[in-house]
């Protein structure tokens, strides 16, 4: 497959600062005319849509077979407990993942790509360590935290099972989503896609026999989804290995030794990344107190997040890879000097993401029923209840946070995470999580009170990363970093 273009194919032609001048928009570096920012953002977020969707296609796979065995509430309770803490693993990656994509980003962008190898390398060692690492904190941490979440003994032991080999196995998981977010950042999405169709078909085959035993293969149920994923992330590093050593992207070359880490450069992803990874801590922090409150409240309530969550992921997705394709472009631009072209892709992506996220939320209404239906529960039941409120409030969310990925792909890209930490520190802490604990216990509207703090949060978070975008802190960071 040949590479993916950059934003700008042209040579960069420098022009003249004007005497004296501070603005950091003055010091760009004027290209030739390049492609409209919505036809370049559609092209590298196509790829990232199908990625996504794949990939959040997989999970709602293991949860409709998962809710069709002979225990299949439990199962799906287990699903949602576990789930959060499986988010809570992939957040703590965003540390190196969303560092190495900004520089790697600006480095192709300026056309350095002796760094842009540094980076990729030194970020591999980073994810090979942290895997290791994490991996092991996770099964030692996995049976307090389903405590501390509220699950009863039998929907504990149903969810260490699923939890524990997958956190064994985080190594792979977290080669995964490395090696896809640096090809996103050198503009490849394409090859990302090629591997996500191998792994996430194969993902789907294998659980359906470890979940359900075929022929001579035993069933091992809600464990058997965990099993599965495995041996399809095994599958998904090696494939893209493979073609990284055949030269598949030329701006990246795998090498099979170990560089001695730089640490200097080591910090300074981590700078950039640290603050994403605890932004998305905030955010997880915020769920876990949800389905702990959600679990005090209505048990089965958590089966109806989990279920209504799935369904989020799959409809956040196309909002998540705007906002990623947001990011490179972001960081590419900036590389190159171009602010302009940075303002210009914000409007497409804002416009983008809200238009279609709306329509998604319509659809959600519009299907509900048979939506609820495909996992086990039957519309007009107290799980098909439970979980159409859910998707409703959902729902009315999603314009909001089609805006907001835009933002999120703006901070990530140009560096400025901290003010996407600050932003997400605020409205959880001190409304997102207050607003829950007023409208679910104290008031007593139970779950649709907690869920109600949902929607009214990403208001209140739009706002406040409107401000930050026209105080333009964020260009000070990326053009200067």
């Amino acid at each position: 497959m040949p590479p993916a273009s950059t934003v700008a194919e042209t040579a960069p032609v420098v022009t003249q600062d004007p005497p004296g001048s501070d603005d950091p928009e003055a010091h760009a570096v004027h290209r030739a005319p390049s492609p409209s920012a919505l036809s370049e953002l559609l092209r590298l977020a196509w790829p990232v849509v199908g990625l996504n969707v794949l990939n959040v296609m997989a999970l709602i796979v293991d949860a409709v077979m998962c809710g069709h065995l002979a225990n299949g509430e439990e199962a799906l309770m287990a699903l949602g407990f576990a789930g959060q803490i499986l988010f809570l693993m992939v957040v703590v990656m965003m540390g190196i993942t969303v560092g190495a994509v900004a520089l790697v980003a600006r480095a192709h962008g300026a056309r350095v790509r002796e760094r842009v190898q540094h980076l990729f390398q030194q970020s591999l060692q980073l994810t090979l360590i942290l895997g290791v690492v994490a991996g092991a904190l996770g099964v030692a941490s996995s049976r307090p935290l389903l405590r501390m979440l509220g699950a009863d003994a039998a929907v504990e032991d149903a969810a260490f099972g699923y939890l524990a080999p997958l956190m064994g196995a985080t190594v792979f998981a977290y080669l995964n989503i490395l090696l896809g977010a640096v090809l996103r950042g050198v503009g490849n999405t394409r090859l990302a896609l090629l591997v996500a169709v191998v792994v996430n078909g194969l993902n789907v085959l294998l659980n359906g026999v470890l979940i359900f035993g075929l022929g001579p293969v035993p069933s091992f149920g809600l464990a058997g989804a965990a099993y599965g994923t495995i041996l399809a992330q095994i599958v998904g590093v090696l494939l893209t290995g493979y073609m990284l050593r055949r030269d598949v992207e030329p701006a990246l070359e795998l090498r099979l030794r170990w560089a001695p880490l730089d640490l200097p450069l080591t910090r300074e992803i981590l700078r950039v990344g640290a603050p994403a990874a605890l932004d998305m801590m905030i955010m997880n922090s915020a769920l876990f107190v949800i389905i702990a409150l959600l679990g005090r409240a209505e048990p089965l309530a958590v089966a109806a997040h989990g279920i209504g969550m799935r369904l989020q992921s799959l409809a956040f997705v196309p909002g998540l890879s705007i906002a990623q394709a947001t990011g490179a472009m972001v960081g590419q631009s900036l590389g190159g000097g171009d602010v302009g072209r940075v303002r210009e892709v914000l409007r497409a992506s804002s416009k983008l993401a809200a238009g279609v996220l709306s329509v998604l939320g319509v659809l959600i209404v519009v299907f509900a029923d048979p939506l609820i239906a495909l996992f086990g529960a039957q519309p007009g039941s107290p799980l098909g209840e439970l979980t159409w409120t859910w998707m409703l409030l959902l729902a009315l969310g999603m314009p909001l946070v089609g805006a907001h990925f835009a933002f999120v792909g703006l901070f990530q890209g140009s560096g400025a995470t901290n003010t996407g930490l600050t932003i997400n520190a605020l409205t959880v802490f001190f409304f997102q999580v207050p607003l829950s604990l007023l409208l679910g216990p104290v008031l007593g509207f139970g779950p649709l009170g907690i869920w109600i703090a949902f929607p009214a949060s990403y208001g209140l978070k739009l706002l406040l990363e409107v401000v930050a975008y026209r105080r333009e802190g964020w260009i000070k960071v990326g053009v200067h970093a």
